[in-house]
C-alpha cells in the first residue's frame, strides 16, 4: 500500500485559519514517496499557516489588485470529467515536431508517450520520479528560495499533492524536438498543482513547451505551479510555458533557473488568458560562462491583470543574461512588470540587459514597469530600460493605403509586436504552435 502523511494539527497561531484551504490539498498518487519528501511537505504546510498573505506594504506586490489573490476557497479537484473528448481535443493541436508528450486533466495523466527519447533519458510523471528515482530528485527539487513575494502560494504548493514531469538528460545527448506538457484543468476554483522539474547535464539539450488550457470558458481553476530549471556544464534547456485559460482562471508560476558553466537556460512566458495571472522568474548565473535568456509575450484584454516579477542574479565572472518582456494590452486590462538585474561582488565583466514595453490598446489599458539595476563588481556592462505606447496613426494610414482595413491593421501590428518574442525561441514548431495560438486570440478580441 501506498504510504500516506498525516495531516499535521492546524497552528492555533495561524492567521488563515478556515480560509483558503483547511487541510494539505492531497489525494492518493498510487506511489510510495520518499521520507524527504513527506517532509518537505508537512514543513510546507505548516509554514503556509503561519505565512501571511501579501499586503498593500509589500514592495513585491506594488501596483498588484490584492483582491484578485484572496481566494475564498480553493477546491479538492473532481474525477467526473469526460476524458476521451480531451484526448482527442488535445491530439487534433499539437505541436507537430514534438518527441514526446504528456496529457494531464485535472493534475491525472491521461495520455502520455515517451518512447522515442534517446536512450538514458528520465522522463517521468513527478510523483513516479520520487518514487522511483528519490535522490536524483532530491538534488534538485525546490533547492532555490523564493525571492519575489509568493512564499505563501510556495508553502502551498509544497505542502501538496504536486503534477507534472521530471526530466534529466544526461550528458552529450541533444532532444531533437520539443517535449510537450499539457494541462486541462475545469471545475470551479479547483486547485491545480503542477511542478516541472528539467534538469540538463554536461553539452546535453532539451526543450520543453508546457501548455496550461481550461476545459470550458466557464471553469475557474486556481493553478499555483513551480518549475526547477538546472542546466551544467554547457548543457543547454529551452522552457517555454503557454497559458491559455478561460477568463475566469487565476494562474501564478514561479521559475527558479540555476545555470553552471558554459550553459544557457532560455525561459519564455506567453500569457493568453485568465482573469489574474503572476509569474515570478529568478535566473542564476553561478559559474563562468553562464548565459541567461528570459522572454514574455503577453496579449491582456478585457479586465485581466498579467503581474510579472523577475530577478537577474550574477553570481560568477564573465555571464550574461538577456531580457525581453513585451505586452499587448486591450480593454480595461493591466500589466505589472517589476524586474531586477543584480551583480554580485564577484561577479566582474557582467553583460546583462533588461527591456519591457507595452503597446496599449485602449485609453483605459494600464501598463506598470519598474525595472532596476543592482551592481556589486567592476567592469560590467548592464542596461535596463522600458517603453509604452499606442499604435501610432501613421502605421495605420500605411496599412489602410494598401487595402488593409483599420482592424486587420492593428492585429498585424500588434503580433508584430509580441512575434518578436517568439522568434526567440528555437524550433520551427514551437514557434508556429506559439504563433497560431496568439493570432487566435487577436481574432477574438
Amino acid at each position: 500500500m501506498p504510504e500516506t502523511l498525516k495531516q499535521p494539527e492546524m497552528s492555533s497561531s495561524s492567521s488563515l485559519k478556515g480560509e483558503w484551504v483547511s487541510e494539505p490539498p492531497r489525494r492518493d498518487t498510487g506511489h510510495v514517496l520518499p521520507d524527504w519528501y513527506q517532509q518537505i511537505q508537512a514543513d510546507s504546510w505548516h509554514s503556509f499557516l503561519e505565512t501571511p498573505e501579501p499586503t498593500r506594504k509589500d514592495q513585491d506586490w506594488r501596483f498588484a489588485d490584492l483582491k484578485k489573490i484572496r481566494f475564498e476557497r480553493i477546491t479538492p479537484v473532481g474525477s467526473s470529467i469526460e476524458q476521451g473528448a480531451i484526448v482527442k481535443r488535445f491530439r487534433s493541436n499539437r505541436v507537430e515536431s514534438s518527441i514526446g508528450h504528456c496529457l494531464f486533466v485535472n493534475g491525472e495523466v491521461v495520455d502520455s508517450d515517451f518512447s522515442k527519447l534517446p536512450e538514458g533519458v528520465i522522463c517521468l510523471e513527478i510523483n513516479e520520479a520520487l518514487a522511483t528515482h528519490s535522490d536524483l530528485v532530491k538534488e534538485h527539487f525546490m533547492q532555490d528560495p523564493v525571492r519575489l513575494g509568493s512564499e505563501k502560494f510556495a508553502t502551498l504548493h509544497g505542502s501538496a499533492t504536486l503534477n507534472g514531469i521530471f526530466i534529466h538528460v544526461p550528458k552529450n545527448i541533444v532532444i531533437d524536438g520539443p517535449i510537450e506538457i499539457h494541462h486541462f484543468n475545469g471545475g470551479e476554483a479547483t486547485g491545480n498543482f503542477p511542478h516541472t522539474l528539467i534538469v540538463a547535464e554536461a553539452n546535453s539539450f532539451v526543450s520543453v513547451i508546457e501548455n496550461f488550457e481550461t476545459i470550458s470558458e466557464d471553469d475557474s481553476p486556481i493553478t499555483i505551479g513551480m518549475v526547477d530549471l538546472d542546466a551544467r556544464d554547457g548543457g543547454k534547456i529551452q522552457y517555454a510555458s503557454l497559458q491559455n485559460n478561460g477568463p475566469k482562471a487565476k494562474h501564478m508560476q514561479i521559475n527558479a533557473s540555476r545555470i553552471g558553466r558554459d550553459s544557457q537556460v532560455k525561459n519564455c512566458f506567453v500569457n493568453l488568458g485568465s482573469a489574474w495571472v503572476r509569474n515570478e522568474a529568478v535566473s542564476r548565473m553561478i559559474d563562468t560562462g553562464a548565459d541567461s535568456q528570459m522572454f514574455s509575450a503577453n496579449l491582456a484584454n478585457s479586465k485581466e491583470e498579467y503581474d510579472q516579477r523577475t530577478l537577474q542574479l550574477h553570481e560568477a565572472q564573465h555571464t550574461t543574461s538577456d531580457l525581453l518582456y513585451k505586452n499587448a494590452l486591450y480593454d480595461q486590462s493591466r500589466t505589472i512588470f517589476s524586474g531586477l538585474i543584480q551583480v554580485g561582488e564577484n561577479a566582474h565583466h557582467t553583460d546583462s540587459y533588461q527591456t519591457c514595453r507595452n503597446m496599449l490598446g485602449s485609453d483605459e489599458a494600464e501598463a506598470n514597469a519598474m525595472p532596476g539595476l543592482e551592481i556589486d563588481a567592476d567592469q560590467v556592462k548592464c542596461s535596463h530600460g522600458s517603453t509604452s505606447g499606442q499604435i501610432s496613426d501613421e502605421e495605420i494610414f500605411y496599412l489602410k493605403a494598401r487595402g488593409i482595413p483599420a482592424e486587420r491593421a492593428r492585429r498585424m501590428i500588434s503580433f508584430g509586436f509580441l512575434n518578436e518574442v517568439i522568434q526567440r525561441l528555437a524550433g520551427d514548431g514551437v514557434k508556429e504552435f506559439i504563433g497560431e495560438k496568439v493570432e487566435a486570440k487577436f481574432r477574438a478580441i
